[in-house]
């Protein structure tokens, strides 16, 4: 599979067109950035262990029956995927109250809500991604209610899929972003990756956070952290 044009030039990810014009090629790099691109680094393997838990994530989704964009894996920090039209608009799952929602609300970190929250989040640097409701992203034109309903009721049955997962191999599946998009024959899929960057990860036993949030806090031990989610969503997969 050979890379093309540069679609996204993103820090942790960069997307590549293929000889096909409706897969894209997903490249997963060794960067890691926190504070809106203010802090930076290289973390070893890193790029290795987020295509590899995406990847295995996506298909137990596909198996599941959640549409996405992925086809397979090409190499240890590849994958080929279709190629969507994304839309500006992040889906915020939150099972247990951190990061952010704890620092917006003021609610203490690691309180377990009667069911998980959803937050809607408008994809736009320039207005660093504000949170949104419903009615925001129907005025918006972001999507229309159908594709709105459909999008709540596959981030539930992603959540569904997930978190006991996770649970079965000690893990804490604390919080996760995803964006959708449709397809060039109009389906709508997820059209995301699920990774130690873009979700949150708790050690059951211990509480020790396993994903960014080691980088974002100077906890230290990133990438040891990334590939102990990375070995055992293997150990089940």
């Amino acid at each position: 599979m050979n890379k093309r044009e540069i679609i996204h030039d993103g820090v942790s990810i960069k997307i590549y067109g293929t000889e096909n014009p409706e897969q894209v090629l997903i490249h997963f790099t060794d960067e890691i950035t926190a504070y809106n691109k203010i802090k930076k680094a290289m973390i070893t393997d890193k790029g290795i262990y987020c295509n590899g838990v995406s990847c295995m994530i996506s298909q137990l989704l596909q198996d599941g029956g959640v549409p996405t964009h992925f086809i397979r894996q090409i190499s240890s920090r590849d994958q080929l995927c279709w190629r969507a039209s994304v839309i500006p608009m992040e889906v915020i799952v939150r099972n247990v109250v951190a990061g952010s929602l704890a620092q917006r609300l003021g609610i203490p970190e690691g309180l377990i809500p009667k069911e998980p929250i959803y937050d809607l989040c408008y994809k736009s640097d320039d207005l660093c991604d504000p949170i949104i409701n419903d009615y925001h992203a129907l005025a918006l034109g972001l999507v229309n209610r159908t594709d709105l309903e459909t999008i709540y009721t596959m981030t539930k049955q992603v959540n569904a899929i997930l978190f006991p997962i996770f649970r079965k191999v000690g893990i804490t599946l604390v919080d996760f972003k995803i964006e959708f998009g449709h397809l060039a024959d109009g389906r709508l899929v997820m059209s995301d990756d699920i990774t130690p960057d873009t979700a949150r990860f708790w050690d059951i036993e211990t509480g020790n956070k396993l994903d960014k949030d080691r980088f974002r806090h100077d906890k230290g031990h990133v990438g040891e952290a990334y590939k102990t989610v990375y070995d055992r969503l293997k150990s089940v997969f």
